[in-house]
């Protein structure tokens, strides 16, 4: 295990798509214990294989707060199967440290992924929780897809990320969900 270098936003491997683990290996193992141990150490909630450099279709999460045990989950080929209603949260990113802005999420989504033994599961996580949110934004990662892609406001999102130095907004990177856009003008 290893604390890796997080990669900050510009970097290129951020941007490509990530490759599928056609083995649970020793080496993708190790690259679970280094993304948990990444994570830890820079107080995240969640880190994809890409934020370390590696572009495997690999992310961790850990949701539980100051007061409860740890709790990892590793999630190694993920898809979501199904989502369903509309959020607006506020979030950041380890590879944007301290820059946080609103973005658009589904409330609802039920991802199916192998586990380090390579067996399959699936999960559903409801109600706009953190971890509903956290499952979206990791695998948002392994599609080169960054959290700032989903924002609801391009020209507040360039302003934080200019107040701590990192580039605008990629116009062509931003995500259309239409569904997700009627979804909130429901509520």
């Amino acid at each position: 295990m290893a604390i890796k270098n997080i990669l900050k936003y510009g970097a290129e491997s951020l941007r490509e798509p990530s490759k599928e683990v056609h083995k649970v290996s020793k080496k993708i193992t190790e690259l679970v214990n280094d993304l948990l141990e990444t994570m830890y150490s820079a107080n995240g909630v969640g880190l994809a294989a890409p934020q370390i450099g590696v572009n495997y279709r690999v992310f961790v999460i850990d949701v539980s707060t100051n007061d409860e045990p740890l709790r990892p989950m590793v999630f190694i080929n993920p898809k979501i199967i199904k989502k369903s209603g509309a959020i607006v949260s506020n979030e950041g990113c380890l590879s944007f440290p301290e820059a946080y802005t609103d973005v658009k999420r589904y409330k609802n989504v039920t991802v199916k992924a192998l586990d380090t033994h390579g067996r399959p599961f699936i999960m559903e996580a409801t109600d706009g929780t953190l971890l509903a949110r956290a499952i979206q934004h990791e695998f948002d990662h392994l599609n080169g897809i960054l959290f700032i892609d989903h924002c609801v406001n391009r020209f507040e999102t360039d302003n934080v990320l200019a107040k701590y130095g990192l580039p605008p907004v990629e116009e062509d990177f931003l995500v259309e969900e239409p569904e997700l856009e009627a979804e909130l003008k429901n509520d």
